[in-house]
């Protein structure tokens, strides 16, 4: 049996970093460790073929090769899974989809021959039984979630992963919070599933053992969602991986009350964690009792990031608006939290309701869900009505946009988190790419750049100042490359 494993292409957003990856000569920011670890629940004897469409093109001879297409990914790949799903069906492929996008809207996607979805490792087996049997269903469901002690190492053999800038690895699934507008507790459930040290330490030595000393993506949805366990168990085992070796920088997400426990703050730092991306949303105190982000209450946030980023880790940050609650001074209020906080990394985007969440529920009884939900933080659109109207919404988001992104702002915001951020112990080995990214940086923002006089000003203030953040600095001033030509090409 011939499989050919297609992820498909993502749009140009925040979190694609296509601006950025030409700067380090990347291709993608990361491979598809769901489809990778689909390739390793299937039959040893397969023949398996990966095309990631973000790194490479996808052909006829590819497709004429394979005897089933599995296709996955989220809902801001739609577009590009509806052209793929096209091209096997003209060339008579059969398809099997999966994954986040074809889980939460099956009835969307009639062309697809097999849909394979929920987790992987709970639905899979018996589609393969049926296929081997030949009494193939439509739909495969699960009845409850798996046991991730029982997922194997990915299929890593399967990517290049020098076109990559980070290789990404899961510990745990599932969140303990409830907010209503996120589909993780939907997918994954309430309680965190977790995978044994040993299995975490098996794929990180494959890792390791590839070459990789780059940054490796946590992909939890929170990763301190048992922090008890993190602290006794993994946190314990990474420190004790990490002697003697060099590279690999940890980054994750999670959520604000990670600030409230020093211990695991320090023990995230030794391990090797350098950032963390924390779901911020607004610092309107009646926006988050609506949207249930209860942990996020009852707190001074700009004191909660400060005591982060004092620990050693950088706070990236999602917001969000167009909120019932908001008021229109909620846009100048986000822009003034973003500015304070030294939140440099600021993912801005207007709400949307995602099928299966409360919110989405909740806003269709009301006849407020009128369009098909994109997954998208830029491109200007929602898939609800807003209390405050379309045009205000809009506006005001886009006026965040304008004023988070332009250089003076922007550069300003890498000075605030820099003075607050503690030097990391741990940092990725100095390899032929990063090296040129520094000219390329140098020439392209620096010579070149509308941000020229804030990019030096930033340079020499972190050497004088700040000269172990300096590697740092020039990231985040790409970052800010990327971030401008998404805005200036999507949103303004």
């Amino acid at each position: 049996m011939n499989i050919l494993l297609i992820y498909p292409k993502f749009p140009d957003t925040f979190w694609s970093f296509t601006f950025a990856l030409s700067f380090i000569g990347k291709k993608a920011a990361f491979p598809p460790l769901g489809l990778l670890t689909v390739a390793s629940l299937l039959p040893v004897k397969w023949s398996k073929r990966l095309v990631d469409m973000n790194v490479n093109s996808l052909t006829d001879k590819d497709l004429l090769w394979a005897d089933m297409a599995f296709i996955g990914g989220m809902a801001v790949q739609r577009k590009s899974a509806e052209q793929i799903i096209a091209r096997c069906k003209a060339l008579n492929v059969k398809i099997v989809a999966g994954g986040p996008l074809f889980t939460s809207e099956p009835d969307e996607f009639k062309a697809v021959d097999h849909l394979v979805l929920d987790e992987a490792e709970s639905t899979l087996p018996a589609f393969l039984s049926d296929l081997q049997s030949g009494q193939l269903k439509k739909v495969y469901r699960a009845t409850g979630f798996c046991d991730l002690c029982d997922t194997p190492i990915p299929s890593w053999e399967l990517v290049q992963t020098k076109r990559y800038a980070s290789m990404n690895i899961q510990f745990s699934r599932g969140c303990p919070f409830n907010c209503e507008f996120c589909n993780v507790t939907t997918l994954f459930g309430h309680r965190p599933r977790i995978k044994t040290p040993r299995q975490v330490i098996a794929e990180l030595d494959h890792i390791y053992a590839s070459g990789w000393r780059s940054s490796i993506f946590f992909v939890d949805d929170n990763f301190i969602g048992n922090k008890d366990y993190l602290k006794t168990h993994l946190l314990p085992a990474l420190i004790e991986w990490r002697r003697n070796k060099k590279g690999c920088v940890f980054f994750t997400e999670a959520s604000i009350n990670l600030a409230d426990d020093p211990e695991l703050l320090a023990m995230m730092v030794r391990a090797g964690f350098d950032s963390v991306f924390i779901g911020i949303e607004s610092p309107d105190e009646v926006c988050l009792t609506e949207c249930h982000k209860n942990q996020n209450k009852n707190r001074d946030l700009l004191e909660s990031v400060a005591i982060i980023h004092r620990s050693g880790l950088q706070v990236m940050g999602g917001f969000i608006v167009g909120f019932d609650s908001d008021k229109p001074s909620i846009f100048q209020r986000q822009i003034d939290f973003i500015q304070k906080s030294g939140i440099v990394t600021a993912m801005v985007g207007m709400l949307q309701a995602p099928p299966g969440t409360r919110l989405f529920d909740r806003l269709q009884r009301e006849s407020r869900v009128v369009n098909t939900f994109s997954g998208d933080n830029v491109d200007g659109t929602t898939n609800i009505i807003p209390r405050m109207g379309m045009d205000r919404l809009l506006e005001g988001y886009r006026s965040i946009m304008r004023q988070i992104y332009t250089p003076k702002n922007y550069y300003q915001r890498v000075r605030v988190l820099l003075k607050e951020l503690k030097a990391p112990d741990i940092n990725q080995p100095l390899n032929i790419q990063r090296f040129l990214s520094i000219f390329r940086s140098a020439f392209r923002l620096g010579v070149l750049g509308k941000e020229r006089f804030c990019y030096w000003q930033l340079m020499l203030w972190t050497l004088v100042c700040k000269p172990r953040l300096l590697s740092v600095a020039i990231t985040l001033s790409i970052y800010g490359h990327h971030y401008r030509r998404v805005c200036e090409r999507y949103i303004y």
